[in-house]
Formats: C-alpha cells, structure tokens, sequence
C-alpha cells in the first residue's frame, strides 16, 4: 500500500487526481490522508468524488466510505473495463481537472472508451475544454487517438456543459512496458507556424459583442509574430453567464508538427472583454518569448505522461509548485526519477 501526505507541497487535489490516475494503471492500492487540509474547505470536493465513483464503475475499485470534506482517502483499484460511461459532475466541477483522473489508465484500455462528462467546460483554476483539446491532446496521440467534443458549454455557478471523449487504446500497458512509443523530446521550441484561438460567450452577452471583443483585442496583440492568427468566436445558450479566450500557438521543427503552447483567461464581472482578450495575449506572448517548448501549465499536466517514456526532456516557461509536488506523487507509482535543471525536465528510469 502506497502512502501518500496529501499536505505535501503544493498540498492541493492534484495529489488525488495523479494518485487516482496511476493506481488505476498500475494497479498498485494506495492510502492518501490529510487531503487538501490546509484549504478553506478542506478534503475531497464533488470532482474528486465523481472520479473515484467513475472507477468504481470503471474497474469496480474499493474506497473507505467517502464523502465531501473527506481528509482520508484509501482506494484499491482493479482494471478498467471500456465501454461508454455517462459521467455527471454536477454544477460547475471541472471536466477538465476530471480528466486528468480518468484518462490515463483509458489510454491503455483494452478497448475503444467513450466518456460523456457533463460539468463546467471553463472555470478558475482550470483549464478550459479548448486548451485541453488543442494544446493537450496533440501529445498524447502517440499512446492512443483521441477525440474531444463539445456538446454545450457550462459556466459558473449552474455548469450544466456537455463533453464527449472517445479514446481508442494503441497497446495495452503490458505491450507498453515491453515497447513504449518514441520518447517526448521537447528541449527546444521550433518554428512558430501560426495562432489560433477561440473567444466565447454566453448568448446573453452577444449583443454586447464580448466574444469579437475579446478576439479583436488579443489579435491586435498578437499581430508582431508575423504569422497567420485565426481566433474563432462563438455564442452559446448556458444556463449561466460567462465568458473567456483560449489561444494556443503550434511550432514546427523540419516542416512537421513539434509543440503546442497554449493560454488563457476567463471574463469576469467588472473586467471588460477587451482586458481579458489583452491578459490573455500577454499570457500567450510571455510564453512563446520563453523560448520554452512547454507553457508553465502544460508542463505540470504532461507530467504523469512523460513519466511514462523515461528519457523524455521537455523545456517548460517555469515549474511551479504544483509541478514539483506532482513530480513526487509520480515517482511513488513509477520506478523513474524527475530531474530539474533551470527549466529543464528530464525523467529517467530507476537504476
């Protein structure tokens, strides 16, 4: 049984979600206690228990009784089975901080999973569903292919989005540990090609034009790169209001894809769409002028991933605290080693 301190570190639900993830593939039953106790609300919250009732479902996974503000965690997994799993967080819990739970062990199934999750597709503290589809998913495509769409949107506080992900499994762990795909080798950014993005809002907002707003402010922005920018906008009957941008930059190293890096920034009352389209420009613009291959955030949610190609290097815009201390959940799971140097990861295997 691993015991894992879940006021190590960063001390937040990470730790869960990365226990959660890895225990489930590696099979390997763990104990976490203390969860998130220096927090306001302190323990498990709605995400990480629908996680955990999704593997219940999944794998048939054996938990102590756990409830909202639980500090104790134990949980005994047992394979995941894939099928197609209705999955309702309720309210405006994260689709996206749900995912870093369950996809993991998905990639390996033994067969093709759909996951309909209903939740909130943007939110603080999250990645929004735009930067998980297009700055995410492009790199794990080498364990398994992986579509991502988009049925309704949800804001805070009602959520009320729709996401539906399908993952078709390339090989089972077992045919993984004895031929895993090419290494992650991203100590280098590339050549920028172009930015995208998408500005959204809710339907109550578009006479007020937040979502062109919010576009029109960050192309301005972005127009010193010299290469094509597309920011789409779209409109979308929530059941709350709200608003935000994603953009994400692709580069590409001899004519084929390399990286992606991504960022973003929510509307909120009292900021105008035309700050929030600026923030998040700015956002984009100090990570693609790190000359990093990995914005801050990916690097962090990538993690568990390169953990799983010991030899990968990848150059992040800075490693955060959070990174750090997922880092440390990894290495109880995985026989490999995280070393930082500056902004610099590589991971190793265990002599």
């Amino acid at each position: 049984m691993i015991e894992i301190d879940g006021s190590y570190g960063e001390g937040g639900g990470q730790l869960v979600r990365t226990a959660l993830a890895l225990s489930t593939l590696t099979q390997k039953p763990f104990q976490i206690t203390n969860i998130r106790v220096n927090r306001p609300q302190p323990g498990l919250k709605a995400q990480h228990l629908t996680a955990i009732t999704a593997f219940k479902e999944m794998c048939g996974a054996q938990t102590n009784p756990v409830e909202i503000g639980t500090t104790t965690l134990r949980y005994i997994p047992k394979p995941v089975k894939a099928g197609t799993y209705n999955i309702d967080i309720g309210t405006a819990g994260s689709i996206t901080l749900l995912l870093q739970a369950l996809l993991v062990p998905l990639l390996f199934a033994a067969k093709k999973t759909t996951l309909i999750i209903m939740g909130g597709t943007a939110g603080k503290w999250q990645a929004p569903i735009e930067y998980f589809e297009f700055v995410l998913l492009p790199f794990l495509q080498r364990f398994a292919r992986v579509t991502c769409t988009m049925q309704k949107r949800g804001y805070y506080p009602k959520g009320g989005g729709k996401v539906t992900i399908t993952i078709e499994p390339k090989q089972s762990w077992e045919a993984h540990t004895k031929s895993p795909p090419a290494v992650f080798s991203l100590a280098d950014q590339g050549k920028l090609v172009y930015i995208k993005g998408v500005s959204h809002a809710s339907s109550d907002l578009a006479d007020r034009k937040v979502a062109e707003r919010q576009a029109s402010s960050a192309q301005l922005f972005l127009k010193q790169y010299n290469v094509p920018i597309e920011i789409q906008t779209s409109y979308s009957n929530t059941l709350s209001t709200g608003s935000g941008i994603t953009l994400w930059a692709r580069f590409h190293k001899e004519d084929e894809f390399h990286t992606m890096i991504g960022a973003d920034e929510l509307g909120e009352q009292g900021t105008t769409a035309e700050n929030v389209g600026t923030r998040a420009a700015q956002k984009l613009i100090k990570e693609i002028d790190s000359n990093a291959a990995i914005d801050a955030h990916a690097a962090d949610q990538l993690l568990p991933f390169i953990a799983l190609l010991p030899g990968s290097v990848i150059k992040a815009s800075s490693i955060s605290e959070h990174a750090r201390t997922n880092m440390w959940v990894i290495e109880k799971f995985f026989p490999v080693k995280f070393k930082i140097d500056g902004r610099m990861i590589s991971v190793k295997q265990n002599d």
